[in-house]
């Protein structure tokens, strides 16, 4: 899944009139449609695997420390924060559509500029570009999306959103394919440029085309005055998840490196592993909460993320700690959609207005994960760090079973 899940756009942005009568459009041109906006969220997920494959060996390179690493790492998201003021207008001003055909590429091609990193100081400020095109990408995309699922009128959201998570395994499988042929990560980053440059060539032509109606009276800022406190508990949860979810993408191949000393190539199987199952988890989410009910599947995913990260602190080995990650995925697949979920069932204030709050909470977990991490282990060790992060799966079990919310 993206680093915020934006859906909630659908509450707040401006009202659209489609420039074509979609209602009478053919099924065989609707499904081209969702079938690009697929690729579109696709495309915006393999970048940032792609990324995340190779922290492990741009670390090296750079000679860098876990405190340093981690330092550097909080500058990725110091972007995506400094850019949200004013994306969200500018996406407003000139359509989604625009703005996507836009950003994506330019996302796609800051991520190349990382692989040209000689110094730290260089990789901060690549990370920091990388962080605002990305977050223009996101408010975009998941605009797009919305105005697509709005066609469709039913819920298609969670699909794309898949697609994200299922470029992940893609992209953690096409790092392992570059590092096998010793290619650098600028000669990586350049390949993972040119594939979103033809999917994004292949598929503009069916984004949904729309035009903005100003309305009279348009507020983004929430009204906080009467807060709910299961929006906080709701934020909380997710702050949990998106840090345990945030090391995993950040950390995963560095701790298979130093510290299960994977042999060659197979020091991005952890990340593989993890994005397997956080994609299939995101897949088979709705169909589990329906069966067993929210509870139950907070309860054990939260039990299974902390099983999980403390099966590898203890076993550090390859397969231990493979199997190890492979539970954190499927903990962390569960949670976040049954957060926002729960949270637009919430009437005490309006949806958009909700899922704002939680989800500015929850994305905390990903900004600070990361950095907290390395500098936890530049102290101790990295197997400490992840002992300390398996904490944040019992608090969600915790909360999970004392909330009224879920009762």
């Amino acid at each position: 899944m993206p680093l915020l899940d934006y859906s909630f756009l659908g509450k707040i942005i401006p009202q659209q009139n489609h420039k074509k009568s979609y209602q009478k459009a053919k099924q065989s041109y609707l499904n081209r449609m969702r079938l690009a906006m697929s690729f579109f969220y696709f495309g915006m997920g393999f970048c940032f695997a792609s990324w995340a494959s190779r922290i492990p060996d741009i670390k090296s390179f750079l000679n860098l420390s876990e405190g340093e690493l981690g330092t550097i790492l909080f500058v990725l998201p110091i972007g995506q924060l400094s850019a949200m003021p004013f994306s969200g207008k500018i996406v407003t001003r000139f359509g989604s559509r625009k703005v996507l055909l836009f950003a994506l590429p330019l996302y796609a091609f800051s991520l190349t500029n990382i692989g040209l990193a000689e110094e730290p100081w260089q990789l901060a400020f690549g990370l920091y570009l990388f962080g605002i095109c990305g977050n223009f990408s996101n408010i975009s995309i998941n605009t797009q999306g919305v105005y697509t699922e709005q066609i469709f009128k039913k819920a298609i959201m969670g699909s794309f959103h898949g697609s994200w998570s299922l470029a992940g395994f893609f992209g953690a499988l096409a790092g392992l394919v570059m590092m096998a042929f010793h290619l650098t990560p600028y000669q990586h980053f350049l390949i993972v440029f040119a594939i979103v440059g033809v999917i994004i060539f292949i598929n503009y032509r069916n984004l949904a085309k729309v035009k903005v109606v100003k309305p009279e009276t348009f507020e983004l800022k929430p009204r906080f005055g009467k807060l709910d406190k299961s929006l906080v508990w709701l934020g909380v949860i997710g702050f949990c998840c998106m840090a345990s979810e945030g090391i995993m993408f950040d950390w995963s191949g560095v701790y298979f490196k130093d510290i299960v000393k994977a042999p060659g190539a197979l020091v991005i199987l952890g990340y593989t592993s993890f994005m397997i199952t956080m994609a299939s988890g995101r897949f088979l989410s709705d169909i589990l909460v329906r069966k067993f009910g929210a509870k139950k599947i907070l309860l054990i995913s939260g039990i299974t993320i902390s099983v999980g990260l403390y099966t590898a602190v203890v076993f550090p080995f390859l397969i231990p700690s493979t199997l190890a990650f492979m539970m954190v995925g499927f903990g962390v697949s569960n949670v976040i959609p049954i957060v926002y979920s729960t949270t637009g069932r919430i009437s005490s204030i309006p949806t958009g207005e909700a899922l704002t709050i939680v989800t500015g909470i929850s994305f905390l977990g990903f900004l600070m994960g990361p950095p907290i991490i390395g500098h936890i282990a530049e102290l101790t060790s990295l197997r400490y760090s992840f002992a300390f992060i398996g904490m944040f799966g019992v608090f969600i079990s915790v909360l999970a079973y004392y909330l009224k919310i879920f009762r």
